[in-house]
This record gives C-alpha cells, sequence and structure tokens, in this order.
C-alpha cells in the first residue's frame, strides 16, 4: 500500500453520527485499490501487448516503468497539492485523470501512445493515492481509524491476489476481440462512479499551514532518473552507444546537484521536496536503503516471471495469473501474522527473516527452472512461489513501520511520503535492468524453437541477480533498529501533535 505524505495532516475529531463518512471511505478505498490492481494486472498482460501491438522490449519495459517513474515523481506534490489547494478537489482531479489515461491506454493505436498514456496515467494515480489517508484523517475520528486501517490492509491484500487473475481473465476473455485492451478499459465505469460519488460524499479538507511546492526539485530528480533509465533499456537495442555511459554517469552529477538544492530550499523556506536531515536518522537511512533496493529486486522478478511463462514457456495469461495464486495468498497470511504476533516479540529478525525466507524461494526455483527447462508445471512452481511470498510477506507489512519509528514526529508525513517515494525509484530502476539481467543473456533475433530454452536461460539468470540482491538487503536490515520502537518521538502517521501556536486545521464543508 502506498501511505502518503501527510505532514500538517491534523484535523479536529470529525462528527461520529455522519454516515457519509462510510460512501467516502468506501470511494478513496476503491482509488486504491484500482492504483494496486493497475500496477499488478498490467504485468500479466504484457506479453499480449507485445504480440498484438509488436512492441520491442524496450517499449515494454516503459509500459511498466513510465508508470513507476512518473507515479514516484509526483507523490510528495501530489501530498502537498492537497495540503494547500484542498484533498478532495486534488483527489477528484487525480480520479478524473486517471479514467482519462486508462481511456488513452485502452484505445492506444501503438506503443508509442501505450507509453505515453501509461506516463500520464501513473501522474495522475500521483494527485489520487497520496490524499487517500489524508481524506481518512480528515473524516474518522481517531477511535475509528485503527478500525479503517485494518480495512485497508484487507484491501491491499484483496489488490495482490486479485490483480494478476484479474488481467488474466480479461486478457484471455478478449471481450469483444478487444484482446488485452480491457485490462484498462475496466477502469472506466468504476472512475466516473468515484468522481461521481466522491464529489458529493467526501468533506473537503486542507492543512493549516502547508509546504510550499518544491517543482524545480521535481524536475531535477525525474531528469535524473530519465538519464538512469533510458540508456539502461535502450542500449542493448542500439549497442550500447558512449553516449548511455555519459547520461548514466551525468546521472550521478544531477542527484549530487540535487542534494545541494534542497539543502538551500530547506535553509531558504523550509519546504524541500526531500527532508535531507532524516538521513542523519540511521535507521530511516538504511530503511530508505532497504525499500529502493527490494523495490529494484521486484521489478526485475516481475516483469521477467511472467515474460518467462507466457512468452517462454508458452502458457496462457489465464494458466500464467493461476499459478501466481500461491504467491499472492502466501503475502497476505505472512504479512497479517508478522505485523499482529512475530514483530512484537522478534522485531527486526523477523524482517532478516523475511529477506532470507525470501532468497531461499528463489533459489529453489532457480533450481528447479534449471532442471525442469521447458517441462517445468504449475505445480512444480507452488514451493517455491509460497516460500518467496512467506518471505515477502514478512518484510513488506513491517517494514514501513521499522524505518518510521525514530523519525521525529513533526517530519513522519514528509518520510511516509519519501518512503513510497523511493521504492517506485527502485521498481523503475529494476524494470530499466531487465534490459541487463534478462535480456542481455538472450540473442536475438531468435527461431521458434530458441525462444523457449533462452527466456529460460535469461529467467534463471535473472534469478540469480535477485537472490544477491535480497542478500544485500538481508544485510542493510542490520541497520535497523533492534525493536521498532513505540514510535519513539511519536512518529504515528495517525496522532501527530501540533505544532505550538498552530492553528487545527480548517474543515471546508
Amino acid at each position: 500500500m502506498h501511505s502518503t505524505d501527510i505532514a500538517h495532516a491534523r484535523t479536529p475529531e470529525p462528527a461520529t453520527g455522519d454516515r457519509r463518512r462510510w460512501f467516502a471511505l468506501a470511494i478513496v478505498m476503491t482509488a486504491a485499490f484500482m492504483d494496486l490492481v493497475d500496477v499488478t494486472i498490467v504485468n500479466i498482460a504484457v506479453p499480449s501487448i507485445q504480440r498484438d501491438e509488436g512492441a520491442s522490449f524496450s517499449q515494454i519495459q516503459w509500459i511498466t516503468a513510465g508508470y513507476a517513474l512518473a507515479f514516484a515523481a509526483g507523490l510528495v506534490t501530489g501530498g502537498r497539492l492537497g495540503d494547500i489547494h484542498g484533498r478532495k478537489r486534488i483527489f477528484l482531479l487525480g480520479i478524473g485523470g486517471f479514467t482519462v489515461a486508462s481511456a488513452l491506454c485502452g484505445f492506444a493505436v501503438n506503443p508509442e501512445m501505450l507509453v505515453a498514456s501509461r506516463i500520464l496515467q501513473g501522474a495522475m494515480a500521483a494527485l489520487m493515492v497520496p490524499q487517500v489517508l489524508s481524506i481518512v484523517h480528515a473524516t474518522f475520528p481517531a477511535h475509528e481509524r485503527g478500525k479503517v486501517f485494518g480495512l485497508f490492509g484487507a484491501i491491499v491484500g484483496l489488490g495482490a491476489v486479485s490483480g494478476p487473475l484479474l488481467g488474466a481473465l480479461l486478457t484471455q476473455g478478449n471481450l469483444f476481440g478487444l484482446e488485452w485492451r480491457p485490462i484498462f478499459l475496466i477502469n472506466l465505469p468504476v472512475g466516473v462512479a468515484a468522481l461521481v460519488l466522491g464529489s458529493r460524499f467526501i468533506t473537503e479538507s486542507k492543512a493549516p499551514r502547508a509546504l510550499k511546492l518544491d517543482l524545480p526539485g521535481v524536475a531535477l530528480v525525474t531528469l535524473a532518473l530519465l538519464m538512469l533509465l533510458y540508456p539502461l533499456t535502450r542500449g542493448r537495442e542500439l549497442g550500447w552507444p558512449v553516449w548511455g555511459y555519459v547520461s548514466m554517469a551525468g546521472a550521478l552529477v544531477v542527484f549530487a546537484v540535487v542534494v545541494a538544492y534542497e539543502r538551500a530550499k530547506g535553509a531558504r523556506d523550509g519546504s524541500p521536496l526531500i527532508e535531507l536531515s532524516l538521513f542523519r536518522v540511521k535507521s530511516f537511512a538504511a530503511g530508505i536503503a532497504v525499500q529502493t533496493v527490494f523495490g529494484v529486486g521486484l521489478g526485475v522478478f516481475f516483469l521477467v516471471w511472467t515474460l518467462y511463462m507466457q512468452i517462454g514457456l508458452g502458457w496462457s495469461a489465464l494458466r500464467a495469473g493461476l499459478t501466481g495464486v500461491p504467491f499472492s495468498v502466501a503475502v497476505s497470511v505472512a504479512a497479517g501474522v508478522s505485523v499482529q504476533q512475530l514483530v512484537p516479540r522478534f522485531g527486526r529478525k523477523v524482517l532478516q527473516a523475511g529477506a532470507l525466507v525470501m532468497a531461499a524461494g528463489v533459489l529453489i526455483y532457480l533450481a528447479e527452472a534449471e532442471r525442469y527447462g521447458l517441462a517445468i508445471s504449475s505445480w512444480q512452481m507452488v514451493l517455491p512461489l509460497a516460500v518467496m511470498g512467506v518471505g515477502m510477506g514478512l518484510i513488506v507489512a513491517p517494514l514501513t513501520d521499522a524505518v518510521l519509528s525514530e523519525v521525529p514526529r513533526e517530519h513522519a508525513g514528509s518520510a511516509s511520503g519519501l518512503i513510497n517515494t523511493v521504492q517506485q525509484m527502485g521498481n523503475a530502476l529494476g524494470l530499466g535492468l531487465v534490459s541487463v539481467v534478462f535480456f542481455g543473456v538472450i540473442d536475438e533475433p531468435l527461431a521458434p524453437a530458441e525462444t523457449g530454452p533462452a527466456f529460460v536461460d535469461g529467467f534463471t539468470h535473472a534469478l540469480g541477480w535477485v537472490a544477491a540482491v535480497l542478500g544485500v538487503i538481508f544485510l542493510l536490515m542490520f541497520a535497523l533498529p533492534k525493536r521498532p520502537a513505540q514510535h519513539v518521538e511519536g512518529a504515528d502517521l495517525g496522532e501527530e501533535a501540533p505544532v505550538a501556536g498552530e492553528k487545527e486545521p480548517e474543515l471546508v464543508p
């Protein structure tokens, strides 16, 4: 789930008698669900898009990476726009734009239009998603929020399970002869309904002292990521030209400029895009590194996995979707158990065990893929996928809490926005690296008889990289607190204490 930049989201206690708040909750949950499903639903349809549209492999990477990059670049700014101009207003703008972008994706006439529409969709998600928790805070009194966040957890689990299956069913069903397009068009009725109902039932709220926008910061971060990602995805096709290496080296220079600019911006008006002082908190700095590297590993695995099953093994989208069910179920179950029972008793060891368990699942998968080759069955994948899912569940649910546990209360909103941003950036980077760790070992062009064995080789090679990434994550986790404190300095996103002399935020009827 994406949490949000909710600095200054302190609200007076909303009235408990207003039944409209439950309608508002259903609407914002639907929007969060749409975003979650949209990320997973596209992966399963990628081979169909590649086959039907004749998309190159670098375009396939950008269909997924473009969304993640635009989403990452706009997340913190989206949260701040809600604080300044009203969360309801920006939420409705985001969901309207997301619906239009979904229509453009569904009616894309070529791969270039699809990539551009996906980038727009990610940018609109960056407006929509950060408002979700802020609207919940403005709408529900403190004693009801625990129940609400429990519901959110269930929605996240449902999104993880249903996304690939829904994508498989819509792709396989070939509704009205539209092939893969319904995976985007399904958002249209949902988006229109959310827009109409949201304008009626969601209560407007603003922050009393919203931070200013940092658009130059957004532009610099986006430029640095593009300078890194574009040569990664296109380099192999173009024979790794010199300009690609120059661009990737230049990205490091731009990142250094970002740090200098953000430091100056923070000193000047106290509203930088990235709150650099947070990185002095060791657990936060380590947690950001874990989130980024974890995003890279997931970005590599999920795209490579679907290409391996559908193009390499020749499986249908439905079979590939059903094969992933044990993974999704294991993630959901392990996530629930880890937060409620394991982390309170064992602390950081739960996250480290998760990294090792997930790595073990990856290595089992690698061994089976090599042993059985093209003859591997869905049943033989159940064990490695279930083991990987348990490992991932032990990491994803408690990680945010561990990262935030030593962050001062006044920076909790900025910190949570940054966590989501770097995870998405890591994901985009992982998708870019697919051209190196997967396609880099596949010689093109391939004769039909060579495709399967080549994709199996590419898959096992990529799994080796994913296992190595999980090993790095295990080591980075030693810098997390042994036991997430009960929100040291009160770094609780739910109950930020008012700053001295600051008025409570206004609720706009």
